[in-house]
């Protein structure tokens, strides 16, 4: 540790992200990127005047991107919120509306980012156990709290829940901010944004990395009534004024507006998992049920560690969590029919 760090630096834990390795004919399934390219569209962006405008600063406030949602999602361009990733909308979120005396609850098993925020907000926190089956269950979430965040589907588990669940909470959780994190909701999930007029205390954050093949853009947005993408205005404009740049709000629009593209490349992801599924059953795996872009297995009778070394030597990547309670399974991004084919391969040779 550097004497110049300062405690905060100190005490911190700081994300783990998936393994981004170069080598030659990986197949890459550890960190639910798309297999698939972005809309063709994309490409007609890549103009000599385009390039000319990058040394101009971007719109501030990303009027066309937020109009383009807005029109998307059926809600006004003044419910939208954009930002650099998903990440970056929810750590200012968690600036926003999580920095009080009552604690943050989320998931025991979730996205490993929430605790780095709370601890670099300083904000306390409560996890809530998963139930034995890995679900979550909002009557567990009936304590006192400075607001509720979980992603939906759960990641890394990928089990979903229904917006009528959702909203069972809302209306007995009505004094904090409620986030529904909706990094995977496209692969089979309900958006929570239908609910939006009807609760105040209700943020929806979403990405464009995963089922809108942005990953390398970094687009995030959250939807929420007008009070809350205030609060995360005045955050964002008192930490970067410029979040989005020029070609990365570009590359969002034409991605909501190719929406055939969009479906396309998502029912073909839908369909390869619900195949690798099945696979993976035969080979002995437990799956949990998914509705992401991902499949959370258990090798019955052996080792997961052991398996997802065995991959590596194969060139294929998938991510294992040694953590408490699911340091016996794989999380196994879906990727293309040829890229799963080759994996069930290798693991019927084990």
């Amino acid at each position: 540790m550097s004497k110049f760090w300062s405690q905060v630096v100190r005490e911190l834990e700081p994300y783990v992200p998936g393994e981004q390795p170069q080598i030659d004919g990986l197949i890459k399934l550890n960190t639910n990127e798309s297999p698939y390219p972005p809309s063709p569209n994309v490409i007609n962006l890549i103009t000599h005047d385009a390039i000319d405008r990058l040394r101009l600063y971007p719109d501030p406030n990303s009027k066309k991107l937020k109009s383009t949602i807005a029109s998307y999602y059926d809600v006004t361009t003044d419910q939208v919120f954009v930002g650099n990733g998903s990440d970056e909308v929810l750590a200012l979120a968690f600036m926003a509306f999580f920095q009080q005396s009552r604690p943050l609850l989320f998931p025991d098993i979730s996205y490993s980012f929430y605790p780095v925020y709370c601890k670099l907000f300083g904000i306390e926190f409560n996890t809530v156990p998963l139930r034995d089956d890995y679900t979550i269950n909002f009557s567990d979430y009936s304590a006192e709290n400075g607001g509720i965040i979980f992603p939906n589907p759960n990641a890394p588990t990928a089990i979903g829940k229904s917006l009528t669940d959702i909203e069972t909470l809302l209306q007995k959780n009505t004094e904090s901010v409620v986030i529904v994190d909706e990094a995977y909701i496209d692969f089979g999930g309900e958006t929570a944004i239908a609910l939006v007029d009807k609760y105040p205390n209700l943020l929806v954050v979403q990405t464009l990395s995963k089922s809108r093949a942005l990953a390398g853009l970094r687009v995030g947005l959250a939807i929420g009534q007008k009070d809350l993408i205030d609060a995360l205005d005045r955050v964002k404009n008192s930490f970067n004024s410029y979040p989005l740049d020029r070609l990365a709000e570009a590359a969002a629009i034409v991605s909501f507006e190719d929406d055939a593209y969009f479906k396309e490349g998502r029912d073909k992801i839908i369909a390869t998992r619900e195949w690798t599924t099945k696979e993976l059953e035969k080979l002995g795996f437990k799956v949990l049920p998914s509705q992401a872009n991902f499949v959370f297995a258990q090798p019955l009778g052996k080792d997961a560690a052991k398996i997802a070394e065995y991959l590596r030597e194969h060139k294929i990547l998938v991510r294992y969590f040694n953590k408490p309670r699911i340091n016996q399974f794989l999380r196994i991004t879906i990727g293309t029919d040829e890229q799963m084919q080759a994996m069930v391969s290798v693991l019927k040779n084990l």
